[in-house]
């Protein structure tokens, strides 16, 4: 028998609705390679790709399969508004393109961020797995993994054979769902038939409700991964991302039988059930700006971070909201690190002026929004990077990463590091780039919602992490959006109404 031959294909996009378009440049520039270029992306010691990509190479290589990778198309870009529906349309007809030219192929891996909207559709992941469906026909097999983030369309599971999706938060397990991934597509080469059972939830969760350590949402993936027998194939219990405002938001949880549905639609049932049932503990008490501001001016030996929650590029924020900035500098806080700031005209004038020069500063000159005020003071430069970097800890670990032309400034008694490429700050490197020891600041700001937590463990206990009450494109406060998209009733919006259960249950 000749060897398997394998697409590799992917698109990543985490779509807040209420953000900035995502165009073309924004996949560009992080992520986006036709065919050989991604197999030469694998070569590097810290490759650009997904991690999912090169894990799942690795899994199927070390489970002795006799296989060919057939490199298609994969591109991502930073969480962000909807993407531009031209681009989307164009990326599918290449990849259509590409794959038909790759037949005949005996399975497919597809990696997806699965909450991705364009500015015309509500469900494109659904749309891709359905194009790759129709090319490949329906025996091969087409697995795809996604971020437990993902807003799931009826659409997306009856497309794909399996769907795989993270179980930790802040995201460490990318490799191993790549894995499971691979694991389960040779399974399919021997026989098993995946049997998907799903079930969305009318309950929609701010994010820092959704960690993995503790609190409902660990609840429910601790509960349906101990019940895992051999009779099921894999237990996903999608968070969602409720920014994305569309008709499939929801927590969903999907079982997949091994060839037998009746074992997955009862723990599928049950898991849902539990959600349902525990649904008033996804709600978080924020601390004020003003109790965040206090706790970092009076932290003595044991320092805070202060997460700006609602400000996470990693959500779709901007990056470059000033309120917390503006409240630590009004209380002459000292010893502060604070990063990472998204401002391209702020990091131009610093390198302008050059390191040591004092200038006064306009934040948000060029990108002033109804979040992103724009204000003045006085800084000056301390340090200029070019902004490449690999990742140290957490979800960037070993990965190239470029921030694009940065810069560390002194405001007041903080230390600002100031990028060109938004990225939220979830590693301790885009510090450590600049020679600051994180254990040396009285306080530290960072613009992320919980992907920081594995980034920085190794300096701050969860008793050290305060999580702030500042307006933003990402607020926990979901009250502060108006939902449009979002399929009603829902809980919390509609807190007073019932649900009956799944019908599959």
């Amino acid at each position: 028998m000749s060897s398997r031959r394998i697409a590799l294909i992917g698109m990543h996009l985490e779509s807040n609705d209420f953000a900035p378009v995502s165009d073309e440049a924004a996949f560009r520039t992080l992520c986006y390679m036709e065919g050989e270029e991604i197999l030469d992306d694998l070569k590097h010691a810290n490759p650009s790709l997904p991690a999912e990509i090169g894990a799942f190479v690795t899994a199927m290589t070390g489970l002795g399969e006799d296989w060919q990778p057939v490199p298609i198309l994969v591109t991502a870009a930073e969480p962000g508004g909807p993407v531009e529906h031209g681009f989307f349309e164009r990326t599918k007809a290449e990849m259509a393109r590409r794959l038909r030219d790759a037949m005949p192929l005996d399975g497919v891996y597809f990696s997806a961020h699965g909450a991705m909207t364009t500015t015309e559709a509500h469900d494109p992941d659904g749309e891709l797995f359905e194009m790759v469906r129709q090319i490949i026909g329906p025996d091969a097999p087409l697995l795809a993994t996604l971020d437990l983030h993902a807003n799931i369309s009826e659409r997306m599971v009856e497309q794909t054979d399996v769907l795989v999706s993270y179980i930790t938060n802040p995201h460490v397990d990318q490799e191993a769902r790549a894995a499971e991934a691979a694991g389960l597509m040779v399974e399919m080469f021997n026989g098993m038939k995946p049997e998907p059972v799903f079930i969305r939830l009318p309950l929609v969760a701010p994010s820092v409700t959704l960690l993995s350590a503790e609190g409902p949402y660990a609840d429910l993936i601790n509960y349906g991964q101990a019940a895992k027998t051999e009779a099921i194939a894999n237990v996903s219990v999608v968070a969602g991302f409720v920014y994305g405002n569309t008709p499939k938001n929801g927590i969903a949880v999907i079982v997949t039988g091994r060839s037998d549905a009746a074992p997955a639609r009862q723990l599928a049932a049950d898991i849902a059930q539990r959600g349902w049932d525990t649904r008033d503990r996804f709600r978080k008490d924020l601390t004020s700006i003003e109790d965040a501001v206090k706790a970092a001016c009076t932290a003595g030996g044991k320092s805070v971070i202060l997460a700006d929650v609602a400000d996470n590029p990693g959500g779709g924020g901007s990056g470059n909201t000033t309120w917390l900035l503006s409240a630590l500098l009004a209380a002459d806080a000292e010893d502060i690190y604070f990063g990472i700031f998204n401002d391209p005209a702020l990091a131009r004038a610093a390198g302008v002026a050059g390191v040591g020069a004092s200038f006064s500063a306009v934040f948000n000159a060029e990108t002033a929004s109804e979040f992103s005020k724009s204000f003045e003071t006085e800084v000056r430069v301390l340090a200029l990077h070019d902004g490449k970097c690999i990742g140290r800890r957490g979800i960037w670990a070993g990965r190239s990463l470029d921030l694009g032309p940065t810069v560390l400034l002194q405001v007041g008694g903080i230390k600002l590091v100031v990028v060109s490429n938004r990225k939220q700050c979830a590693d301790p490197v885009f510090f450590e780039m600049f020679g600051l020891e994180i254990a040396e600041a009285r306080a530290l700001v960072v613009k992320s919602r919980g992907h920081f937590r594995a980034g920085f463990d190794e300096f701050f206990t969860p008793e050290q992490i305060l999580e702030v009450d500042a307006p933003g494109l990402v607020s926990p406060v979901l009250t502060s959006f108006e939902f449009t998209g979002l399929t009603r009733p829902i809980y919390p919006f509609d807190a007073d109404m019932t649900w009956q259960g799944s019908p599959s249950g």
